[in-house]
């Protein structure tokens, strides 16, 4: 993988560790307390300076309470993995918020593609 290809990834799977940690209603602080690490090392993989391995990235998934794809998935460029993504969104929505959502969707993809 080329140098730049791993910045963008790390970019990128920083950020979606950080909005699982928002999300999550965590600190920085108390997520490098649980992973036993200082604030700047939680820092630095959210701001994409560090890639984290395997193993810190099932530590952040059960910190988060989620799996360890959720954090790749939310990075991931194929369609069905967003499509997953989305349905999770919408699953915690009443059925007319749900349609409205469908339907904003729809007419900014008919409008993207014109």
């Amino acid at each position: 993988m080329a140098e730049i290809d791993q910045k963008q990834l790390a970019g990128t799977v920083g950020r979606a560790i950080s909005k699982q940690r928002v999300r999550s209603g965590l600190t920085q602080e108390a997520v490098a307390e649980h992973l036993g690490v200082g604030n700047e090392a939680v820092s630095r993989i959210e701001r994409g300076i560090v890639m984290p391995n395997i193993t810190r990235l099932l530590e952040f998934a059960d910190i988060f309470g989620c799996e360890a794809a959720d954090l790749l998935s939310e990075v991931s460029p194929l369609v069905d993995d967003q499509a997953s993504r989305i349905s999770h969104l919408l699953a915690s929505l009443n059925q007319s918020d749900r349609q409205l959502v469908v339907e904003l969707v729809e007419r900014l993809v008919y409008r993207l593609k014109a």
